[in-house]
């Protein structure tokens, strides 16, 4: 029987950072002190060179099960081995404090013994600059301080330090506590700190959970989603990253490794769009603020991606780490920044829409952001005829892409209703000529031969982002013209396993292996939307087994369900919200607030 590939850990951050922990309680990736910083801990993709966080049996043969404890983004690994049973309890504090959320560059690792008498070892090397640079150790009272790695970098702990210095293996007893820190260490009394921040954390979670608005249906893998996308904000700043991962294979030695550690404008709208579902705006508010202060420092274009601090150059690099189960080259940066994709003003300007329409929201946003507005119309105004590169980010096929004009559309379309309130009757005429020509060069696309809307101008490719001429109404769901559109793409890209691939065509790598399970995700979408609902449903439940044991969702797919690609993937769990959204919506399921 073939192997399934699944990734075998969980996430947990704090919106400051973010950690992976495998089932066997190591933190295989974290980075600090900002999500696209050089790892503290990097043995994901290079187990000799990335350092390592362990805590685990010193008997062996041992067993594992991993969970998270309920409606939070802690995360829970269990071991049984033959002396004894015990439970790591991992997680970043989170919670309002002094009028502001409190989220320290803190990991807090709890133990606790379950059963007997286990002994246990714990190894914590963290290195910097990539594992370039091993730190220098210097010893206090009761924590590690590593040197020249970052600033303050240290392991606060109540088990004897020559322990884990030596990896000595010692009989568990009691609950212990390890917090380690980058910048301010904790200075407060461990145990009675650690317990709080706990509680706290816990408390935090629950409660963002309670005021999150979901319909009857899919609930725990709704719930788990929109904690993991939560995760992928940069509160500092508002960006939202498309996954914390840099490198992991889009299928086995592919070369299509490509680091996801910034604000793709297109990855933010989609996460913007799912919050709102959920009726959660203060991401939105942030975010705001994030791309504030891009578009009024833009001269020229937007780019398709920022820095987690708005920088604007993410230089691509190939550094020497040995890959993810060997799989090269493992890469930092992005060219993808230089790149024209001419899809984020509408983006920019359907994520943005309702700080303009929902009273809910703050209205000295509304009025002091009228420039913004303006701007994004503008450039619209600019680009509809020009050719980009798409949302697939090719780099040697520009071409005028449906996709980027159906943004074109649906963002003229959102100027609209903003021009309204701000009863500009200039700007109104401006938007309605803009998406009166997007929906022009989207007819463009039609291809009479293929009843269907081909990847752009003048080509006869099928593109799997076409599906969304239906979720985003260009096309009239329950239209004859809706309908072929979809039979014509499910016939030439849909698998035999059933998940939609992205294309078929080669692209400058080749061709693809595996399948980006978003696009599956809106096959879900459209189906219900046009009233294929068993079908909906019959397929959205096949792609739930695409998670791995903690509900957590790669990027890519192989044909046996197999995950690969960055993980887990903010636009995957934007897939399967939207999806069991527009299910429940069909079978008008109430929706809980």
């Amino acid at each position: 029987m073939k192997h399934i590939h699944k990734y075998d850990m969980g996430v947990i951050g704090n919106c400051s950072f973010l950690a992976y922990i495998n089932t066997s309680a190591m933190v295989k990736w974290m980075c600090m002190p900002r999500f696209d910083s050089g790892f503290l801990f990097g043995s994901l993709l290079d187990e000799k060179n990335g350092g390592e966080f362990s805590i685990q049996p010193a008997s062996e043969p041992f067993t594992s099960r991993q969970f998270y404890i309920e409606n939070t983004n802690i995360l829970c690994t269990e071991f049984t081995s033959s002396d004894g049973k015990f439970r790591v309890m991992d997680y970043a504090p989170r919670f309002f404090q002094f009028d502001r959320f409190f989220k320290p560059l803190m990991l807090c690792r709890h133990i606790e013994l379950l059963e007997g008498s286990p002994f246990i070892k714990v190894k914590c090397e963290p290195v910097g600059e990539y594992g370039n640079k091993i730190p220098e150790i210097l010893l206090g009272s009761n924590h590690i301080r590593y040197m020249n790695i970052g600033t303050q970098v240290r392991l606060t702990t109540d088990i004897p330090l020559n322990f884990i210095l030596t990896e000595k293996p010692f009989v568990l007893s009691e609950y212990k506590y390890l917090v380690f820190t980058y910048g301010v260490p904790l200075e407060a009394p461990l145990q009675e700190t650690c317990e709080v921040f706990l509680t706290k954390t816990k408390n935090y979670w629950k409660n963002w959970i309670k005021s999150t608005s979901i319909p009857n249906i899919y609930q725990p893998e709704i719930i788990r989603s929109a904690l993991i996308l939560k995760l992928h904000q940069y509160e500092d700043t508002g960006a939202i990253i498309a996954s914390g991962t840099t490198s992991l294979p889009e299928f086995e030695f592919s070369t299509r490794n490509w680091d996801y550690r910034y604000c793709w404008m297109r990855d933010s709208y989609y996460s913007l769009t799912a919050f709102n579902s959920i009726g959660h705006f203060e991401e939105l508010e942030e975010y705001f603020h994030f791309i504030e202060n891009i578009i009024l420092n833009e001269e020229k274009t937007i780019q398709p991606l920022y820095s987690v601090a708005g920088d604007k150059v993410v230089t691509e690099q190939i550094i020497d780490l040995k890959g993810y189960h060997g799989s090269l080259p493992v890469r930092i940066g992005n060219d993808a920044y230089k790149q024209i994709q001419n899809d984020v003003y509408g983006q920019l300007l359907v994520s943005l829409l309702p700080l303009y329409t929902d009273y809910r929201l703050s209205s000295n946003v509304k009025y002091k952001s009228k420039k913004i507005f303006q701007l994004l119309v503008d450039k619209i105004d600019m680009t509809i005829n020009q050719p980009d590169f798409g949302l697939w980010e090719f780099r040697n096929r520009k071409q005028k892409y449906c996709y980027t004009n159906l943004f074109h559309w649906a963002g003229s379309k959102a100027a609209e209703k903003i021009a309204i309130v701000f009863n500009d009757d200039q700007l109104l005429k401006k938007s309605r000529r803009l998406s009166r020509q997007a929906a022009r060069n989207i007819e463009k696309c039609y291809s009479t031969e293929k009843h269907a809307y081909t990847q752009a101008i003048g080509v006869s490719d099928l593109d799997a982002s076409c599906l969304q001429l239906i979720t985003m109404n260009y096309l009239d769901p329950q239209s004859e013209k809706a309908r072929l559109h979809l039979v014509a793409l499910e016939k030439e890209l849909m698998t035999g396993q059933g998940f939609l691939r992205r294309y078929i065509h080669a692209d400058d790598f080749g061709k693809s292996e595996t399948n980006f399970l978003i696009c599956s995700f809106w096959h879900v979408e459209v189906l219900a939307c046009v009233g294929r609902i068993d079908e909906a449903i019959t397929n959205f439940e096949k792609l739930l087994l695409c998670s791995n044991h903690l509900g957590l969702l790669s990027e890519d797919v192989d044909e046996h369900k197999g995950q690969w690609g960055n993980f887990p993937q903010t636009y995957s769990h934007v897939g399967l919200m939207n999806a069991a959204f527009r299910i429940a919506n069909k079978l008008n399921l109430p929706i809980f607030y």
